[in-house]
């Protein structure tokens, strides 16, 4: 238990919705504005190569806080809740019971049985939206963004001075309001940005490209939702400008945070950890939202900034994943790795050491039912992909050089030259696939209270 100055260092894990890899200055973004978090990658660590193992809030949520594969916990939309015994071994749980204050603002985004919230945290004050316009408590319409940042703020205010504190920020933003035609919506103090802007149209979004995939595909979700915000090129600009501005909205609100942990004279021992809950099409392949094994739908942006830590790596390319924030946090408290947990620490990578083998490979997959969003199963590396389409024709896989052809254009699995990259990625994913059964298995097997589903 802490002591009355624990030196353990405070914790915060800022997550955002659908914000992609590239939409960050820090990042190489020519147009969108985002100082704070530029700041936060400047004096911490930004990841390169950073993914959601699947590219879905719901499961990717539930990775985030248990370090586990979809496969092993297996909650997504329309699951049962998270089972208990991988809820008592997400980092909250364990850093609570390690004497960790936590705190959780924004949207929680899984489901879980009664009573867990209060195993994760001293502090829940979950915030949903539509709409992302909601009345405060003085009455007057805010920004969710901004309401969620004011209750991180209050919950630093309940922290005890000398008592380390986990506090888990998760904005909804900027998830789209699927409800509304306007579908992005933003602060006041950010109307105007951007209007002098022209955004580059992504080169694969392109009638040629778009017919050329399966049936399957051109009638999917992404489409329906393509049509919702970028079938037209005044909209098309209209809606990613909107999307930009939500997240510089969210850029002012990690200011914001900031600079509370500064006046309090916390933020010399607060470790930030910043990250998106999946990546996101912007017209790729004449597709909108995520869901899918491509390189915009996994990868994310993932910054960790540890002030205690002087010259840390500007930017490390090893592949870091959702799966891997639960172990990172945990490392920086000092609590061990939870049983079973799938994700590794960054902390090495943090500070400095060799990312020679930290990982060569992880697996993806998305296996929410619904009739307009197709399963998927695969394997990436450092250099191919390999997917299937579950539930589809049997030879529905994809096979892609990201390194020589990012876009994903190329399909390979028919290539004769690549018989054997696709043989060797097939038998691993399906080695990954039975290791992560397996260990769902062991778990709920060796916990009384769940019946193995």
């Amino acid at each position: 238990m802490p002591t009355t100055h624990d030196p353990r260092p405070n914790l915060v894990f800022i997550l955002t919705d659908d914000q992609r890899f590239d939409a960050l200055g820090c990042a190489g973004n020519p147009i969108i504005q985002t100082p704070h978090l530029d700041a936060l990658a400047a004096s911490g660590t930004r990841f390169t190569n950073a993914f959601a193992t699947t590219p879905i809030c719901a499961a990717s949520r539930a990775s985030l806080f248990t370090g586990l594969y979809e496969r092993t916990h297996r909650m997504t939309f329309g699951t049962p809740p998270l089972a208990d015994r991988f809820v008592d071994m997400s980092y909250p749980v364990l850093l609570r019971e390690a004497g960790y204050r936590t705190g959780f603002s924004g949207k929680f985004g899984i489901s879980v049985h009664p009573g867990a919230e209060d195993r994760m945290f001293d502090d829940f004050v979950p915030m949903t939206q539509p709409p992302y316009f909601q009345p405060g408590p003085d009455g007057r319409m805010r920004h969710l963004t901004d309401l969620e940042g004011d209750a991180a703020l209050a919950f630093l205010d309940t922290v005890p001075a000398g008592t380390p504190f986990c506090l888990s920020l998760s904005f909804n933003a900027p998830h789209a309001d699927d409800q509304d035609p306007l579908q992005y919506f933003w602060q006041a103090e950010c109307d105007g940005l951007y209007e002098e802007d022209t955004i580059p149209v992504p080169a694969t979004m392109t009638d040629d490209i778009f017919l050329a995939q399966p049936d399957f595909l051109r009638n999917s979700e992404s489409r329906v939702r393509f049509n919702w915000r970028f079938d037209e090129p005044e909209k098309y600009q209209r809606m990613v400008k909107g999307y930009y501005r939500m997240i510089t909205g969210i850029d002012r609100v990690v200011g914001r945070i900031r600079q509370d942990l500064d006046r309090r004279g916390l933020a010399e021992n607060t470790v930030i950890v910043f990250m998106s809950d999946n990546g996101y099409f912007l017209g790729e392949r004449g597709f909108a939202d995520k869901w899918y094994m491509y390189e915009y739908s996994l990868r994310v942006p993932l910054i960790v900034c540890d002030p205690r830590i002087h010259n840390q790596p500007a930017t490390v390319d090893a592949m870091a994943l959702n799966v891997d924030i639960a172990a990172t946090l945990l490392d920086f408290a000092g609590v061990g790795p939870a049983p079973l947990q799938q994700g590794r620490s960054l902390v090495p990578l943090i500070r400095g050491r060799d990312a020679g083998g930290f990982r060569e490979d992880f697996l993806c997959e998305h296996l929410f039912e619904h009739p307009g969003i197709p399963k998927s199963e695969g394997v990436r590396t450092g250099r191919m992909t390999y997917f299937r389409w579950i539930g589809q024709d049997h030879d529905a896989e994809e096979l892609y050089d990201h390194v020589a052809d990012f876009d994903e254009i190329r399909n390979l699995v028919g290539d004769p030259g690549c018989r054997e990259a696709k043989a060797t990625l097939l038998r691993r994913m399906e080695t990954l696939l039975e290791q992560c059964g397996r260990a769902r298995d062991e778990a709920l097997s060796a916990d009384r209270r769940i019946p193995p589903d």
